[in-house]
Formats: structure tokens, sequence, C-alpha cells
């Protein structure tokens, strides 16, 4: 799906002032329309991290309840702190979160709470990736985190209404040791949680080749799972190729590299092979150096099929209504192209068609809704 772009032919009801530069007989989206739409816009979001969904109050009373841990209780001081220098240095800063969920009441406090976030946005679907590896090696019980986030998922959709599924990913920094404890867990029938719907890799990419993952992921797409790989983040696209071919990847998490290479471009349009595009988290991790660099446009461009993600978002000072409207810049989208954005996110999940459907029928009823003089 392509998403559309502002013209005249998609005339836009007057919500403000003229703008400088606007196409004659045609009223501009201003700021503040954007905003507004975005914020009320029906949205699923595939590629979102469950400790780094932590917000500073969250994160903020987690270190108060574990204050051996270097990371500080101040929100303001947590500014600071998610402030990183390169990827490694944000993938340290990470792990000290991680440490601060360390027991069954802690994840199920941290999964609630990121699905209310969810729900604030509109969001009526998300794949959330969690990593089980590195909360049982810092022994918190496995069948007790499993309840855990199924507990706060199953009360989520009650409360909020926000459908949650869950990515187990391989911690690719921990090594081969992780891959075989997530696999283990993500395929033995008496462990693995409802929601699970994928298996996914992450963590930094340098100095962790694809290929070394492949039973792994085999074992899990045996069983059933979705396979969901970063790759192409801080590497070239030939990592995305190892996905596609050694991993099987049916989703591709950033793909940034992509750009790269016009036949991997080509191969990823002709196959429908989304790619979980998250902008501001780019630029966080010096994955990008400036967001008017940042290869969305290419993608768009080539016919491959974008979503458009948050990634870790309190970390990276953002949410997916910010990302949205960063999309909406750099792809110059009116209101009917962040439709077609949010169907993508649709399109691209493991949702079952009627939920599928249903979402999508959302997404365009609120567009025609608002679009109406």
């Amino acid at each position: 799906m392509i998403p559309s772009h502002r013209s005249a032919d998609h005339p836009r009801p007057h919500r403000g002032p003229r703008s400088a530069g606007a196409v004659p007989g045609e009223e501009p989206l201003t700021d503040r329309d954007l905003q507004s739409f975005i914020a009320g816009l029906p949205k699923a979001e595939l590629h979102v991290h469950h400790v780094g969904s932590a917000s500073p109050r969250i994160v903020s009373e987690l270190a108060a309840r574990h204050p051996d841990s270097k990371v500080p209780s101040d929100p303001e001081a947590l500014v600071d702190y998610f402030t990183f220098t390169d990827f490694a240095h944000f993938i340290d800063v990470y792990l000290s979160v991680v440490d601060l969920i360390r027991t069954p009441e802690d994840v199920r406090l941290l999964t609630y709470e990121v699905a209310r976030d969810l729900a604030r946005q509109q969001v009526r679907y998300a794949e959330l990736t969690i990593t089980p590896f590195s909360s049982t090696r810092r022994g918190i019980d496995e069948l007790g985190f499993m309840a855990a986030i199924e507990d706060a998922r199953k009360a989520a959709e009650a409360e909020f209404g926000t459908v949650l599924r869950w990515c187990f990913d391989i911690p690719g920094e921990a090594g081969l040791e992780s891959a075989e404890e997530t696999a283990r867990l993500a395929t033995d029938d008496r462990i693995r949680p409802e929601g699970l719907v994928s298996f996914g890799l992450g963590g930094p990419e340098i100095g962790v080749p694809r290929p070394q993952f492949k039973p792994y992921f085999d074992r899990a797409i045996a069983a059933g799972l979705h396979s969901v790989p970063h790759a192409g983040e801080t590497t070239g696209p030939e990592t995305v190729w190892d996905a596609l071919t050694e991993l099987g990847a049916e989703r591709i998490g950033h793909g940034t590299s992509s750009a790269q290479d016009p036949r991997l471009l080509a191969h990823l349009a002709e196959h429908r092979i989304p790619l979980e595009v998250c902008p501001t988290s780019n630029i966080a991790t010096r994955a990008v150096r400036t967001l008017d660099e940042h290869p969305v446009k290419e993608f768009t461009a080539a016919g491959v099929l974008v979503t458009i993600n948050s990634d870790d978002p309190p970390m990276f000072g953002t949410d997916l209504n910010t990302e949205y409207a960063v999309a909406a810049r750099l792809l110059d989208l009116d209101e009917r192209g962040l439709a077609g954005l949010a169907k993508n996110a649709v399109e691209a999940s493991f949702l079952d068609a009627a939920g599928k459907a249903r979402i999508a029928q959302e997404i365009d009823t609120y567009t025609t809704n608002w679009l109406a003089p």
C-alpha cells in the first residue's frame, strides 16, 4: 500500500489559516490539525519493546524499589541518562533498565502500564517484543513470568480494549545460550504463553551474524511462530539478506540499510515483506545521522510496505503519535496518507483476518468523518 501524498486530489476542510506555499484551492494541514488527526487515528504497532517502553514514572518506581541499580530514580535525571552516544551505549543503558525487572510483580506492572500508554494513543493492536531470557537469567521463575505478562494482557484488553500479542526475541549479545533458552520458552507448550505469535532477534548486529541463529528460528517456525528478526539497523543490506534467506524473515525490524541495495528493495516490494521503520530510534542510536537523511523516502518510492513504529519510546523521548508526525513530514503526507500508513501496520500484523478488517474499517470511518465538511 503506497501512502497518498498531499495534493489537490484530496481537498481538506478548512481547519486553520492558510500557510505560505499552500496549493491554491486547497486548505493546508496545519501542525495542530496534524497532531489532532494522528491523536485520534486508530493504529497498530508492530515494533515496540517491552522494557524499552517503560515510562519515566515506571522506571523511577522500579529504580526506587531496587536502589542498588545505577539507574537514577529521579525522572528528570533520566532525561540525561537516556541520551546515547552510540548504539553500544544504548544497549548498555537498555540492559541496566532490564536489571530493574526482578520479580513477576515488576513484570506485571510494566506490561500493564505499557498497554495503558498504547491505549492512550488509540493503539488497537500491538505486538510487543519481549526478551524472556533477560528476566529468567536474573532469577525470575519462567512460569511466573509467563503468568505475569498474560494476566496483564488479558486485563489490558478487558479494560482498555487494546489487544496485545507477544514476540519473544533472542538478545543477540548473549550468544547461543540465550537463543537456546528463548527457543525453548517459545516452543514448549507447557510454558509458551497464549499470546505469543512471533520469534525475533534483537541486540547489536555488529559481530553477531544472523546465520548462526538459523536452527532456533527453524524450531520456532516449525512450532507455528512468525519470523521477525532485527536486521540492517547498524549493518549493511547483507544482514537483511541473511535474515530473509537464513531466518525466514516475514518482516524486518528496522532494515535501515536496505536502501543501499536496489535489488533488495525490489525483492522486499515484490514479496510484500514489510519493514518496521522507527525514525526517531534510528537517530537516537546514530544508525541514521539526521531525519532528513532517513531512508523511509526511498523505501516508499520503491513500493516497499512500510510500517511506522516507536521501538523504545520513553528512552528516545518519543511515542507512536510523534513517529506518525515525523513520517508525515518526511513523506509529505495528508490525512489519507497517514491513514494508509496505519492500514499498512494492520496489513503487516499477525492479527487474524476478522481483526484486521475491523481495525481497517475503523481507520476508514475515522478518516472519512474527519474529512467530512
